[in-house]
């Protein structure tokens, strides 16, 4: 097992993550207590020591799930993360309830880490509002040694991220994004990692490797290409060497639901086998021949949004579009979109075709806005 240093610990590079733990039945709020146990044991007994759980997952029971999992192992032979849940605005003013809710969940004194979670367009305002005592309350157990150390995921664009670290960022001691190689130019993961390594220099934690199993299988025609570079080197194992190239990256959690794959990240994560600048360049290119395939070619020049009458954000909606686009759904662009006010969602676009026309990509924007709205249900 390959081992990081943060700070005074050494951490596995891989991390569990217990977001898709095996189910039953598929039901995905009834976990395989059995199996998932089998998992642990198995990732414990190779060195993996990081084990990432939240409020939400598995329709609330991750947390006590593997709380009782846990609990059979000495607590300085693990780390434990979880995170406040801020997805749902609910919540926001019940940071004291909840905290309090997860020890006993997880039947611990402490959290190794805790996190500010999916700080994102819809819930900044919230989590920066002093009214709802969120970082000073976590500030506080920091204090209390009930978090050792404190950080956020984000799942917002760059300019969140920026707010939230101009608010908090001189006490964030970690932040984990979701970073693939797909994302390095399609979700602009590569200006997130500038953001977090060269101006505030905070570690890395990495989620979404294989974006949800999308980049566990490629092609015929895309797996080739990457044969004939490694040949002995699976599909999956390449997200993982492309996080490898990047020293600041400390943990890359993966959610592992079966044996199987337990098995294949161990064996990646046994060496580290970092990228040349060949391979790279060819897996950047499988990526742009992924998405081209589904998204519009805006290149955010904002020529449109200089005559669009009704003063629409286009490169952004055209941003989620292709987003909603190639994932075949999923939450975060309709998550994105609902927290905007009705004259600023791809539903209020008129159709007069004023940005098309100083388009420099000849873009058909207001039919692809239209095709967003009516993939949204929006009217």
């Amino acid at each position: 097992m390959i081992y990081k240093q943060f700070e005074d610990l050494k951490l596995s590079a891989l991390g569990f993550g217990c977001m898709r733990l095996p189910t039953v039945d598929g039901n995905e709020a009834n976990i395989n207590e059995e199996e998932a146990a089998k998992l642990i044991a198995r990732a414990m007994e190779a060195g993996v020591n990081y084990y990432d759980t939240a409020w939400g997952y598995h329709g609330g029971n991750s947390e006590t799930v593997m709380g009782r999992i846990l609990k059979q192992y000495p607590r300085d032979s693990f780390y434990l993360a979880t995170k406040f849940p801020g997805y749902d605005l609910a919540n926001m003013d019940k940071v004291e309830e909840i905290f309090d809710k997860q020890l006993e969940k997880c039947q611990v004194d402490y959290f190794d880490f805790y996190l500010f979670h999916n700080v994102c367009e819809m819930n900044i305002d919230a989590y920066l509002d002093p009214k709802n005592h969120i970082y000073e309350s976590l500030m506080a157990r920091k204090k209390a040694g009930q978090i050792r150390h404190l950080g956020f995921s984000a799942h917002g664009n760059l300019d969140t991220m920026k707010r939230f670290l101009e608010a908090y960022g001189k006490d964030m001691e970690f932040c984990q994004i979701q970073l693939n190689w797909l994302d390095w130019d399609f979700q602009d993961a590569r200006s997130k990692m500038e953001l977090l390594d060269f101006c505030w220099d905070i570690p890395v934690w990495v989620m979404e490797p294989l974006r949800g199993g999308r980049l566990a299988r490629l092609s015929d025609e895309h797996t080739a290409q990457l044969k004939e570079l490694r040949p002995d080197e699976g599909v999956p194992a390449w997200a993982f060497r492309f996080i490898q190239s990047f020293p600041s990256v400390t943990v890359t959690l993966s959610g592992m639901s079966t044996m199987e794959q337990v098995e294949d990240n161990l064996r990646t994560f046994s060496e580290e086998k970092p990228l040349s600048p060949q391979e790279l360049q060819t897996l950047l290119a499988i990526a742009d021949s992924m998405t081209g395939r589904t998204s519009v070619p805006c290149t955010a020049c904002r020529y449109c949004t200089t005559h669009c009458p009704q003063g629409l954000d286009i490169p952004m909606l055209l941003e989620l579009y292709n987003e909603h686009s190639f994932t075949g759904g999923g939450f975060m662009a309709p998550m994105r979109v609902s927290q905007l006010p009705d004259g600023e969602k791809p539903s209020a676009c008129v159709g007069c075709r004023s940005c098309e026309a100083v388009c420099p990509q000849q873009i058909k924007i207001s039919e692809a806005l239209a095709d967003f709205s009516a993939k949204l249900g929006l009217k």
